[in-house]
């Protein structure tokens, strides 16, 4: 038998050209010992890139798996990100080392937002799906699950003194949450349409809310007494679960029922007439920055208590002194506070393209500092005095050197496999391969081809305008446009011997050209030209243009869905190539110039032999038009890209589909493969460029196939329902997590472990039974090779072992999917682990659920209640044991705190910062009084 044909695979290798991604948010970020509002956070794709602003280069990258990334926000305490991704799963990561440790899965859809608490330990996230869900990330786990919201939620937020939370949705409401008792107390309803941001202002007694017209409407907070307050979630939540919604409506009304009231304060008026897009505040709330679809950014400022009096104060002066004047001595006049006297207008920034999100950040010396993300692949960074009359923003730095403002349409590797040139509708960028960076950025026309010159020193493009642009990449200029074709310039293809080019246009024409060197005018050196030698005239558009590799026939695709073949020294016709049902957009021919393979715009691609014109096979490619198509050099194995997301590696003797590779969230538009074979780059519509690499790993059909299988398989797993608690109707709260593929394997893997531990337990039995009978101490049965892998442990530590392994926020769903009949057995393992005060913490938590989500089960079970007791007495003495352990470290620790104080007279922590705050404002002070005095 012959040797079967091997395939190597292709891996993704890098993602470059993208500088922000506009699915998510941008976000100031502090690094180490970096100073504030240098450093910023924004998503490239399912990456996280972290960019120096001031020296604009990337210091830290994310690295997701490839789900897109839909929300950032740091931590307070500036160590870690929490990042949501559009599978809506929730990972936090350091950014000390750029690791991700804890990770969330519960929402169906995209995360839309995630806020943290006022201390970094619970964290709440919204999605498209609708559920708002509060996380506990020091145990890493779901609390609960909020449902109440009919669309997908813009906001949430935390309040800093009281369990409550507010989050805002595109159904237009509002909804205010008790997390003590998990219900939703109160619904805004003033809105007409989506609430697409929130703030709180004034410390947390006033509600900022953007919609979708040109109003932020104000709500003024007012916390009712403790004392009414007192009791009453607990009724509320009884009713809201057992009654009917109207009920529950009725009472939601009374006023002495509820924890706050909010009444409507008025409105600020945006300059922008659409909708909100993004509405955020500065950590203080001292600052408000908001933005519609365009391109201006407006800044409001919120005045201190004090200075509203102020102004009030003057106002009333005025007042007075107008009453004064016409002798209105009825009485004193009134002054009525708005909310334009509390909330002023500061100034507006425009940028240079519409704005997608915002960021600030308030800095020393009332400086602001404002980072915005653009629609067009743009980061810019603003700076403003906010305590000057007029306040002006200065444009500090502009990140754009790192991709193109719109998609880069064509791209060519140069011969050395070194170089790859990339041009879109402004710009063509040359990128060194291996360090990804920009060697060359021109000006250009709209690009839609483009070629290295043989030499690589020059390089030519297309436009859709159908000029030829040559530029030279040594100086970078533009050495001269000449005009090729009266409609867009498709295509352009390199001869074969090096000493020309074909192009073909939407002018029915097929031109040729050869290259010339002529001495220019200006500095009197030779540059290279292009001089037009024959015109091939066609019935249709020109498409594609493709030489033979050995010169001997030219391809033209066109638009009535034909491919023409003529003979490259005559013109004269040869073959028509017809057979899709729409026109083709892409053709390549192989090496050795036997077979032409077609890509349409009906998703299929054809391969055709050279010598009669005949289909060989017709594939279905892509779900969506195929874009690109271009042979491996030197092998009958091609590459195609799709409008479908999707890049498809194909073998055109074997007719099979080698590969897939996945990676680009939005179209392909195109690839190039250098010249060696070894690397490919491809460009699409979500702005990033990626390049993939040829590694030595072998690829097996069948095997390839069973992991595509495999992938659908897992990726329907996840579609499946919510946990359900047995005995628990639907409420507004329910479980935090989801049943994923990790959560089944996790009790399979606990399935297992109690599978092996019966199995022990039983060889021990007969082994007892038969020393029993023979009278004598025989040699123990052999033990598992599991068991003595793990360092023959015994079964029941194996068991635990197991258990904690299992990631924290995935146990409580891993025990829910865990069938009845394995519960007994560990029932007892719990209560020989809480005996010996094993992990008695984790065993704990998994008993509770167990007895929570299996109570009718256990309770009615005879066998177990001797079981259950055992464990009531244990459990309770050993938490008692560690209760009392933690209360003994923390009075030890305090007294060795008092200790240390008395010794070397120090504060710590929190005093120590209150003293020296202090001891600034009266150096403050003295400084200004000496000012003054001089």
């Amino acid at each position: 038998m012959g040797l079967t044909k091997q395939y190597l695979r292709y891996a993704a290798s890098a993602v470059f050209g993208v500088i922000g991604s506009q699915k998510a948010n941008i976000s100031y970020v502090t690094l180490r010992g970096g100073e504030r509002g240098r450093y910023v956070a924004v998503a490239a794709c399912e990456h996280v890139f972290i960019w120096d602003v001031r020296k604009a280069e990337k210091v830290l990258i994310l690295k997701g798996s490839k789900h897109e990334v839909t929300f950032l926000c740091p931590s307070p305490d500036g160590i870690h990100i929490a990042v949501g991704y559009e599978d809506g799963a929730v990972r936090v990561f350091s950014l000390l080392n750029g690791e991700s440790n804890v990770s969330f899965n519960g929402h169906k859809s995209a995360v839309t937002v995630i806020r943290y608490d006022a201390l970094g330990a619970r964290l709440v996230t919204g999605s498209r799906d609708t559920d708002v869900i509060v996380w506990d990330i020091i145990n890493e786990c779901g609390l609960y699950r909020l449902k109440g919201h009919k669309d997908a939620v813009t906001q949430a937020l935390f309040l800093k003194d009281k369990n409550l939370l507010v989050t805002s949705s595109k159904d237009s409401f509002v909804k205010w949450w008790d997390l003590d008792t998990q219900h939703c107390f109160k619904t805004m309803v003033g809105h007409r349409s989506e609430v697409w941001g929130m703030v709180l202002l004034n410390k947390e007694n006033r509600l900022l809310t953007g919609s979708a017209d040109s109003e932020l409407r104000a709500w003024d907070i007012k916390y009712l007494e403790e004392e009414k307050a007192e009791g009453e979630p607990q009724v509320k939540k009884g009713k809201s679960l057992l009654d009917d919604d109207d009920e529950g409506n009725e009472e939601d009304e009374s006023p002495e029922e509820r924890i706050l009231s909010c009444q409507k304060a008025g409105s600020l008026l945006r300059e922008a007439r659409d909708r909100v897009v993004s509405l955020t505040a500065d950590a203080k709330a001292r600052v408000i920055a908001c933005h519609g679809n365009d391109s201006v950014l407006e800044i409001f400022t919120v005045l201190s208590e004090d200075e509203v009096e102020k102004k009030m104060a003057k106002k009333l002066k005025k007042a007075k002194k107008k009453a004064a004047k016409a002798e209105d001595t009825a009485e004193d006049p009134v002054v009525q506070k708005m909310l334009k006297d509390e909330i002023l207008r500061l100034t507006n920034i425009k940028a240079s393209a519409k704005i997608r999100w915002v960021d600030c950040l308030s800095c020393a010396g009332g400086e602001l500092k404002v980072v915005l993300l653009l629609q067009n692949n743009t980061v810019e960074t603003y700076s403003l005095k906010t305590l000057d009359k007029t306040p002006t923003a200065n444009k500090t730095a502009r990140l754009t050197l790192g991709g193109h403002r719109t998609d880069a349409r064509t791209l060519a590797f140069s011969s050395d496999n070194m170089a790859v040139l990339s041009a879109s509708g402004d710009t063509v960028k040359v990128w060194n391969r291996s360090t990804l960076q920009v060697i060359r950025t021109m000006a250009c026309e709209y690009a839609l081809c483009s070629l290295f010159v043989p030499g690589d020193r020059q390089i030519i493009l297309g436009t859709k305008s159908g000029k030829l642009q040559v530029f030279e990449l040594a100086s970078g200029s533009l050495l001269e446009t000449v005009d090729a074709h009266d409609g867009a310039l498709w295509s352009l293809c390199l001869a074969p011997d090096q000493r020309g080019i074909m192009t073909g246009g939407a002018d029915k024409t097929v031109k040729f050209w050869e290259f010339e060197l002529i001495k220019d005018q200006q500095t009197g050196h030779k540059r290279l030209t292009v001089k037009h030698t024959r015109t091939l005239q066609l019935e249709e558009d020109v498409l594609c243009v493709k030489f033979s590799p050995d010169h001997r026939l030219l391809a033209v695709s066109l638009l009535d869905c034909t491919v023409k073949v003529f003979y490259t020294d005559t013109l004269k016709f040869f073959l028509s190539l017809y057979g899709h049902k729409l026109p083709v957009l892409c053709l390549d021919i192989s090496h050795d110039s036997t077979l032409i393979a077609t890509g349409s715009a009906d998703r299929n691609v054809k391969i055709w032999g050279l010598d009669f014109g005949d289909c060989h096979r017709s594939m279905f490619a892509h779900d969506d038009s195929v874009m690109f198509l271009q042979f491996v050099p030197k092998t009958h194995l091609f590459f195609t890209a799709g409008k479908d997301k999707k890049i498809k590696q194909w073998d055109a003797d074997k007719f099979e589909h080698i590969q897939t590779l996945e990676g680009h969230h939005r179209e392909v538009w195109c690839l190039a493969i250098s010249p060696n074979g070894d690397h490919i780059v491809s460009s699409s519509h979500d702005k990033s460029l990626r390049l993939w690499e040829r590694t030595r790993e072998p690829i097996i059909l069948e095997e390839e196939r069973e992991m595509e299988r495999e992938a659908e398989f897992e990726e329907g797993m996840a579609k499946g329902e919510e946990p359900v608690v047995p005995g628990e109707t639907q409420g507004e709260a329910a479980p935090a997590g989801k049943k994923t593929i990790e959560t089944v394997k996790a009790a399979e893997r606990i399935m297992e472990a109690l599978e092996l531990y019966r199995e022990e337990n039983r060889k021990m039995e007969e082994h007892k039974y038969a020393c029993e009978n023979a009278g004598k101490q025989l040699p123990p049965p052999k033990t598992n090779p599991i068991l003595e892998a793990f360092g023959s442990i015994s079964p029941s530590r194996y068991v635990l072992d197991i258990i904690k392994k299992v990631k924290s926020s995935e146990l409580e769903v891993s025990l829910l999917v865990l069938p009845f009949p394995y519960v007994p057995d560990l029932l007892t393992l719990f209560n020989s682990y809480v005996q010996q005060g094993l992990e008695v913490e984790l065993v704990c938590r998994c008993l509770f659920f167990l007895l929570r989500i299996h109570f009718g089960q256990i309770s009615s079970n005879q066998m177990l209640l001797s079981v259950i007791d055992e464990l009531k007495t244990n459990t309770v003495s050993k938490v008692h044991e560690i209760r009392d352990v933690l209360g003994f470290n923390g009075a030890g620790l305090q007294f060795l705190q008092r200790e240390m104080e008395s010794k070397e007279d120090v504060m710590f922590f929190a005093d120590a910062t209150g003293r020296l705050d202090e001891k600034k404002k009266k150096r403050r002070k003295r400084q200004r009084a000496v000012l003054t005095i001089a």
